[in-house]
C-alpha cells in the first residue's frame, strides 16, 4: 500500500497535468507498466505545434481543396495544445469533423471559412487509418470494452471498466461508423499531439466535452493520413 505521501505526491502530479480540474484523477494505464499495446516502444515523443492560425495550404484530393496544416518542425509537447477558431480551406459542409493524422488535429468545420481546431493523439505506425464515415452514437462517460483484438494481443486487460475518472475512454466518446473507432476524451493529457493509440482519435477531456456539445448523431467524420 502506498504510504501517504507518496499517494498525496502523486495526485498532485496528475493535478498539474490535468486540462481540467474538475477531471483531475489518477492517471490509468490499461495495459500495464511497459504499455507495449498502447504505447509503442518505436513512438516518436513528439507533439506538432499546429500550423499558423491565420490560413492554410491548399492541397489538390479527391474530394477538391481541402484544409491542411503546414507543419513546423517537430518539438516536445510540453503544454496543453490550444483549442483555437482558425481559418478553413476546403470543400466540407459545416458541421463535419476533419481529422488531419499527420498534424495531428482535428477540425470542427463551421461557416463562413472558418473551424474549431483542437490537439488530438492518434494512431500509432501501424494503428492509423483514414477514410469517411459517421458519428453512430455519444456517451457520457463512457463504460469500456476493449476489443477482441487488443484482448488477443493483452489476455491481461480487463474485460469490462465502468465509466468514469479512471476509464480510458474520458468524460466523452464519439462513436465512429460501426468501427472500434472513437473520438474520445482521455485522462492521460500529456498524450494529445503524440501518435500512441490503437486507431482511437482522443482529446482532452475538456476538449472532448466541448465537441461533444458541438456536433450530432450523423455528423461526418473524415480522418486524413
Amino acid at each position: 500500500m502506498k504510504t501517504l505521501a507518496s499517494a498525496l505526491a502523486g495526485f498532485v502530479g496528475v493535478c498539474v497535468l490535468a486540462a481540467t480540474p474538475a477531471f483531475a484523477a489518477s492517471s490509468y494505464d490499461p495495459f500495464g507498466s511497459d504499455a507495449e499495446d498502447y504505447y509503442a516502444e518505436q513512438y516518436q515523443p513528439y507533439g506538432y505545434q499546429g500550423t499558423p492560425s491565420q490560413g492554410y495550404a491548399q492541397q489538390q484530393g479527391s474530394g477538391g481543396l481541402f484544409g491542411q496544416g503546414v507543419q513546423a518542425a517537430p518539438q516536445a509537447q510540453v503544454q496543453p495544445i490550444p483549442r483555437e477558431l482558425v481559418r478553413f480551406e476546403g470543400n466540407y459542409k459545416p458541421g463535419t469533423i476533419v481529422v488531419s493524422t499527420a498534424e495531428r488535429r482535428l477540425y470542427l468545420v463551421l461557416p463562413n471559412g472558418e473551424a474549431l481546431r483542437y490537439g488530438v493523439g492518434v494512431g500509432r505506425p501501424g494503428f492509423t487509418w483514414s477514410g469517411t464515415k459517421t458519428i453512430t452514437a455519444k456517451r457520457e462517460w463512457p463504460s469500456w470494452t476493449p476489443p477482441a483484438a487488443m484482448l488477443a494481443r493483452r489476455p491481461d486487460l480487463p474485460r469490462y471498466m465502468a465509466g468514469g475518472v479512471e476509464n480510458p475512454l474520458g468524460a466523452r466518446a464519439m462513436y465512429i461508423g460501426n468501427t472500434e473507432y472513437r473520438i474520445h476524451g482521455s485522462n492521460e493529457p500529456d498524450t494529445i499531439g503524440q501518435a500512441v493509440s490503437s486507431g482511437c482519435i482522443r482529446m482532452t477531456n475538456d476538449d472532448v466535452t466541448d465537441l461533444y456539445g458541438r456536433v450530432q448523431v450523423g455528423a461526418k467524420v473524415v480522418v486524413l493520413n
